[in-house]
């Protein structure tokens, strides 16, 4: 009998013994092989915990777990990457979980006292719910052994900032043999001199929600540690990345496993050589059914009253909760997260012993109390805003709403896996949109979901700041060679590609080897030098002569790095005054401040303000009557997806296509294969069709054109460039700067600057006037990135990252000797060192500064990439004169009209604007829509 038809003999026996009945004949046991390399007390376990054989899913493991078991029961490095619900997380759990209860049964040689599985998360909350789950199969098996009469004891704990004193000092004595923690926890227990030797026997490392990480610092720094990780462990560890639904697979398994630094760059990717350690991918992204549809409260999202919307989305948002056992409502701020809970609860149905509001801000014990009563089903409603994207087990959610546009198909797809926590149910998405704009980035977004499409995850590459942290932990463990040092930073994915240059700077700045850095109280954090002192003998028996080395400066340096260590900046409020008799006016988000520069109106407290200028953490102001330039809620929104924003410019061109050619009828019946209600397809072929008979076809950006209205505002004496770029706020933010950068030197006026996700507006006094198109046309892509450090010099968003990354480098200290230093103090600090930093060619710290913002905020790249295209012919520029901003544009003009304040005020101007259209083009809104025949509705 062959080994496969041996496993599923097996397989079918224990199944019958189990009452399984079927069709013997008919049913393949595709995952008999999976299942037979677990131990007898691990399968009994499982198939009564989770044994559910269905015939048509060949098996009892989900398509995860048929991947992934085998895979790390072979030792072999996995990324499984599956939706939320589909047993990922206790596929990458299954195979070691039984391993290590194999060797712990072995009495003549058992488990050390030590870690053999390292748990890693981004999230605490998470950590804790792992935490719980592994309790179920460790105890389930443990209690199964004993009734055989072997007393067997697999120890499992968990580690993070919240973790007592008394608990950690316990963990020496009696270790876990699973251990899960956070990227900065394990950071710092590498430089535990007594706890990392028990991160010796490591043999197996989860990283989970992998696709949270890679796309930041924590992300970052973590795959440095897993490095260093790795020349700790006796053997290598097996590497799992559980991740959800991302692309591209081949980055997120190259972080997550490392490589080789080193060789020639053969292939000319810039690479120099190096390689990555081999991994295997389980793609299991689609293998779960969903059920999504686009809703809109009108087909008329301008000329509709403000509170005929409200009303009807509030009573289509109670009718869905009734419908279901337990909602989970998604907004994409906090604030709104608040806004829908407190008007459901106005309604009368709800109150907190049904509903409830989860997210950052609240208290750890008021999230956890919402958990709860999540994962226990008893309450119908909780809304969130990103809290709750991550993979905590809900298993009685069976609807998720989302309230406006995800921004990403990744974060849709995140967010709606919170419903139907379970491969076998259908996953239940309802997403409302309220805003023209945010419909046809819906649409879109649906679109994309259905055909596979996924957004790239871009990882940070050549942190310095991150660098700095590494690099000083590991000379704390020293001294080390520094080659050593050096191989294992460009192992790690993100430094695959840091330069002999960016070296040399990095430890220019942590040999302290600048005149002045000691006088401003930075000092040197290691030393570095040959093993090969004066007189002959070195100091360091166990390194060769000659040997450069590195190591730490300070008796306090371990203490310096195990308390201001980590990625995740602090912030703080600015308080806000007059410059004139310094009177206080209220408070602003400092993160509200990166889009403020001198001259730049905002509204607060229902009062307009000019923005002067910042010292520390106060704001100064004059009061204006002139229109406010920056909305009050332009921080708390999440950007657009840059990969879906190229797509929604490709669907513009297919709709026009569409539109040209055979009309609005035809336009409908094409939306109507889309997961869009009739509102909504509507009200797109209306705001398309009006478009194009005010403007013109070429009115409309697509991915082969970017269009550009000039409006001569008369009464506010401006003249206004509206762009219409829907790349995504991050690429608009790079480019809007860049062009207002050119286009002041060109016009020597100041140009105020407005940015959304559809595109951004430019505006400059009315006696000024550029060839914008001609402007963008002369940009050459190679001079992009020094206009832009041109342009960001004296900006407060260069003073508050440069704060966050001399934080992170450690030339500031958060705490130091008993004493901490607010996230106010710090930006104190930082702007008396800002001066001395850009004095000094090459600063490292500076050098992030820039870096950061550049290629993670402002996405410098493609940029540059989407002006080559320019230069190319790939894209066309086209400018037009209009007496009113066109309806594409309504958006990007009420960024910047003065009457905007509150909503109600937003949607007056707005219909302002559309009645000038309908003027210009000689039509008026009928309220009769005579019926269509191809079953639909005509649009007047």
């Amino acid at each position: 009998m062959s080994e496969a038809s041996s496993a599923e003999a097996s397989v079918r026996k224990r199944l019958a013994k189990h009452g399984f009945e079927y069709d013997t004949e008919a049913v393949d046991i595709d995952d008999a092989d999976a299942f037979s390399r677990l131990a007898f007390d691990v399968q009994e376990w499982w198939i009564e915990q989770f044994g559910e054989f269905v015939p048509e899913n060949g098996g009892l493991f989900t398509p995860p777990q048929k991947g992934a078991i085998p895979r790390i029961d072979e030792g072999v490095n996995t990324l499984v990457c599956a939706p939320t619900g589909s047993g990922k997380t206790q596929s990458s759990f299954l195979a070691i979980i039984d391993d290590l209860f194999e060797r712990a049964e072995q009495k003549d040689e058992g488990l050390e006292n030590s870690v053999y599985c390292l748990y890693v998360s981004p999230l605490k909350s998470l950590a804790n719910d792992i935490h719980r789950n592994l309790a179920r199969p460790l105890s389930g098996i443990t209690d199964r052994l004993a009734d055989r009469g072997e007393d067997v004891e697999i120890r499992h704990a968990i580690r993070h900032g919240d973790t007592s004193d008394s608990d950690r000092q316990a963990m020496l004595e009696e270790t876990p043999h699973i251990l899960n923690t956070t990227p900065e926890t394990l950071a710092i227990l590498l430089n535990s001199p007594k706890f990392k030797r028990k991160l010796e026997t490591v043999e197996y490392v989860i990283v989970d929600e992998i696709h949270s990480l890679a796309e930041n610092k924590r992300g970052t720094h973590l795959s440095v540690s897993l490095e260093r990780l790795e020349r700790l462990c006796e053997t290598s560890p097996t590497r799992i990345g559980c991740s959800a639904t991302v692309e591209p697979l081949e980055t997120m398994g190259q972080f997550l496993v490392g490589g080789t630094p080193g060789g020639n760059d053969d292939d000319g990717d810039g690479e120099a050589g190096w390689q990555s350690h081999e991994f295997d991918v389980v793609d299991a992204r689609f293998v779960r059914e969903f059920d999504l549809e686009l809703e809109c409260p009108t087909d008329d999202l301008i000329n509709t009253p403000r509170k005929v919307i409200t009303d009807r989305f509030y009573n289509r948002l109670d009718d869905l909760v009734s419908e279901h056992t337990n909602t989970l409502v998604f907004t994409n701020t906090r604030s709104g997260a608040e806004r829908v809970l407190h008007n459901l609860r106005e309604r009368g149905e709800y109150d907190e012993s049904n509903s409830g509001c989860h997210h950052g801000s609240l208290s750890k014990d008021r999230r956890t109390e919402i958990e709860e009563g999540l994962k226990n089903g008893d309450l119908d409603v909780v809304t969130t805003s990103t809290s709750l994207e991550l993979g905590i087990d809900m298993p009685y959610i069976d609807l998720v709403v989302q309230v406006g546009s995800p921004k990403s198909v990744a974060a849709l797809l995140q967010r709606v896996g919170r419903a139907g926590h379970r491969l076998d149910r259908t996953v239940k998405g309802r997403i409302v949109a309220l805003d023209r704009d945010e419909l046809l980035e819906c649409a879109v977004m649906l679109k994309k979901a259905e055909e596979g499409f996924v957004d790239r995850v871009f990882v940070p590459e050549n942190a310095g700041d991150v660098a700095v942290q590494q690099v000083y932990g590991m000379a704390i463990n020293g001294p080390r060679p520094e080659a050593e040092i050096r191989e294992i930073l460009k192992s790690a994915y993100p430094y695959r590609n840091y330069t002999d240059e960016e070296y040399e700077s990095l430890f220019q700045y942590l040999t302290a080897d600048y005149d002045g850095m000691e006088d401003r109280n930075v000092y040197a954090k290691v030393w570095r030098d040959e093993n090969d002192p004066p007189g002959g003998e070195h100091h360091y028996e166990d390194f060769e002569p000659g040997t450069p080395l590195v190591g730490k400066r300070g008796r306090l340096a371990r203490v310096i790095y195990m308390t201001n260590i980590g990625t995740i900046p602090d912030s703080f409020s600015c308080e806000v005054f007059t410059r004139s008799g310094e009177e206080w006016v209220g408070s602003l988000d400092e993160e509200y401040l990166d889009t403020l520069e001198a001259g730049d109106v905002f509204v607060l407290g229902g009062q307009r303000y000019e923005y002067r200028y910042r010292r520390g953490s106060k704001v100064y102001v004059d009061p204006t009557s002139a229109r406010p330039t920056v909305p009050s809620w332009f921080s708390e929104r999440l950007p657009l997806s840059y990969d879906l924003g190229r797509e929604i410019l490709r669907f513009k061109r297919e709709l026009l296509d569409r539109l040209e050619s055979d009309g609005p009828p035809a336009v409908r019946r094409w939306l109507r294969e889309l997961p869009l209600d009739e509102n909504t397809v509507r009200g797109l072929t209306r705001t398309f069709d009006t478009q194009r008979r005010y403007a013109g076809t070429e009115s409309v950006s697509t991915d082969r054109r970017l269009a550009i209205e000039v409006e001569l505002d008369r009464e506010e004496y401006r003249r206004n460039y509206y762009v219409h770029a829907n790349y995504g706020r991050q690429f608009n933010d790079g480019l809007s700067r860049l062009l207002a950068y050119r286009c002041a030197q060109r016009a020597n006026a100041n140009v105020k600057i407005a940015v959304a996700d559809q595109g951004f507006t430019l505006s400059m006094p009315l006696n000024r006037k550029v060839d914008i198109d001609s402007i963008l046309r002369g940009i050459d892509p190679a001079d992009v990135r020094e206009d832009l450090r041109a342009a960001l010099s004296g900006t407060d968003l260069l003073k508050r990252y440069f704060r966050i990354n001399a934080t992170r480098s450690l030339m500031i200290l958060k705490r130091y000797k008993g004493h901490e230093k607010s996230a106010s103090q710090q930006q104190v600090s930082s702007e008396m060192l800002l001066g001395f930093a850009e004095e000094k060619p090459g600063f490292a710290v500076l050098e992030e500064t820039y870096r950061e913002i550049l290629e993670d905020k402002l996405d410098v790249e493609a940029v540059e990439t989407f002006l080559a295209d320019v230069d190319a012919g790939k894209i066309d520029v086209v400018r037009h004169r209009i007496d009113s901003p066109t309806p594409l544009a309504f958006g990007l003009a009420t960024l910047m009209a003065s009457d905007v304040v509150l909503a109600e005020d937003e949607s007056a101007v707005l219909q302002a604007f559309h009645e000038r259209v309908m003027s210009e083009i000689g039509e008026s809104e009928d309220p009769e829509i005579p019926v269509d025949t191809d079953g639909g509705t005509e649009d007047p």
